[in-house]
């Protein structure tokens, strides 16, 4: 990279984190972090744009759909940052493409990233959502926005559409088999693939836990 494009980077993670160290919904400036970590570490050793991936690791949540207005326009928070810093339009195209297919929108939905740089991204966000960390956001993110942590009486469906993805009732157990077990298995890259494996163990081992005690007879 660039001196200007490694100047560019840390001004962003700056803007980034003086945006979201307060956040309480799992989305805050350390997911981020952890984020723009690991796909330095996934892209080790492979030809990739490295201020693509890491602008894309670091802005791929700043127009996440789940705190997005309606009408609001999809990408408008990431276009006015790549904006303020004068981002050639091939890497801004590059960055959009990678955003707009990196988050998960439903077991039956297709979210396949065309770059390598799209892949490792997808990897490092969905290996966030796993293991011990990714319990923790869960459980942070299922409270503030309402969500009941468990109700025995609403099921875990499969979810075939985003609409339906967005919309079904919700509780924060039935999102670890919704989506978050789902993930080991839609890993793009073989080094992350590898780290899923532990980490969905680390989710099958809260469940068998968490349902042995929800099962307890005095």
């Amino acid at each position: 990279m660039t001196k200007q494009q490694l100047t560019t980077i840390q001004k962003v993670a700056q803007i980034l984190k003086d945006r979201y160290s307060a956040d309480a919904s799992g989305h805050d400036w350390l997911h981020l972090e952890r984020v723009w970590k690991m796909v330095k570490r996934l892209a080790k050793g492979e030809r990739v744009d490295q201020f693509v991936l890491e602008m894309a690791a670091l802005l791929h949540d700043v127009d996440d759909y789940k705190f997005k207005k309606e009408g609001e326009d999809e990408l408008s928070g990431t276009k006015k940052i790549l904006d303020d810093f004068r981002v050639s339009e091939s890497r801004r195209d590059a960055i959009f493409d990678v955003i707009r297919n990196v988050s998960f929108k439903g077991a039956g939905v297709e979210t396949a990233q065309k770059s390598l740089e799209g892949k490792i991204v997808q990897d490092a966000d969905r290996l966030d959502a796993m293991g011990a960390i990714g319990i923790a956001r869960v459980f942070a993110y299922g409270g503030s926005a309402g969500h009941s942590y468990y109700d025995p009486a609403i099921r875990p469906q499969r979810i075939n559409t985003f609409t339906q993805y967005k919309n079904h009732k919700k509780t924060t157990i039935n999102h670890f088999y919704e989506k978050l077990l789902i993930l080991k298995d839609r890993m793009n890259t073989p080094q992350a693939k590898k780290i899923a494996e532990h980490r969905h163990r680390v989710l099958e081992e809260y469940l068998s836990e968490f349902f042995a005690e929800v099962e307890e007879r005095a």
